[in-house]
């Protein structure tokens, strides 16, 4: 009997199933979103927190520049202060660690330009580049309503640093008189989805305050809080990140 013709069958009949179930698995994942968009407290750099090794790189103080652990290097990003809808352009630098709490590390400059309280350091960083996709990680995925996507590529257009014309009426920065924030974690299109991603986080971790809003007919809030002081919020945020959940967001209450 001739074995080599047996093995060839038999390796293209195991790649053809493979094949199979990597296509069947593709489309019950969730689509790998295009554009990045992130709301949460920033981490204004000093050089302090690189001393005390908080953040692994350096950033200069004059530059609009930022890092983003989702974003690839070089994408374009409107940094946005959400107590007084100031902004920037600014750009993602190279890779650098620095704590999961925050959602970027931007220079003193941006947190200047924008009037950002470094006590609340509440943003928006959204990507601007058309073309720019962000890393979904590995993370628990429940058979009912999977959240989290397969690593892509990341692709970003390089385009020169500018600051912001600030076409929006200035304002004093409002600072506000209560810290009252909740952690978002995501929107369901079915409301037995969230239930069963709330009973999910209520058995792993000792949070009770999941919360589940009704936002429209078919958007289902999932979300923890809210909380009155930084501390605690931090707590839990890291808690949700240990479940491996991406791409949390803060929401001012």
């Amino acid at each position: 009997m001739n074995y080599k013709y047996f093995y060839i069958i038999f390796f293209l009949f195991v790649t053809h199933c493979a094949n199979q179930n990597f296509e069947s698995k593709k489309i019950t994942d969730p689509i790998i979103v295009k554009k990045y968009s992130n709301q949460g407290f920033a981490l204004i750099y000093t050089n302090e927190l690189f001393k005390n090794k908080k953040v692994s790189k350096k950033l200069n103080d004059r530059d609009l520049f930022v890092f983003q652990k989702n974003l690839k290097k070089n994408t374009t990003v409107k940094i946005t202060n959400q107590l007084n809808n100031k902004s920037v352009i600014a750009t993602v630098k190279s890779k650098s660690k620095y704590p999961n709490f925050y959602n970027s590390v931007i220079s003193s400059r941006i947190a200047k330009e924008i009037d950002l309280n470094s006590e609340e350091p509440f943003i928006l960083i959204e990507s601007v580049d058309q073309n720019s996709v962000f890393y979904a990680g590995k993370a628990k995925t429940f058979d009912e309503e999977k959240n989290v996507a397969d690593k892509a590529p990341v692709e970003g257009v390089n385009i020169v640093n500018i600051s912001s014309t600030d076409q929006n009426k200035k304002k004093d920065i409002k600072l506000t008189k209560k810290f009252n924030y909740i952690i978002k974690i995501a929107n369901f299109y079915y409301e037995d989805s969230a239930k069963l991603v709330k009973e999910r986080i209520m058995s792993e971790t000792n949070i009770k305050n999941v919360n589940i809003d009704k936002i429209s007919s078919n958007i289902f809030r999932l979300s923890i809080g809210p909380y009155k002081t930084l501390e605690n919020l931090k707590k839990d945020f890291d808690k949700m990140r240990n479940l491996y959940f991406e791409n949390l967001e803060l929401v001012k209450q």
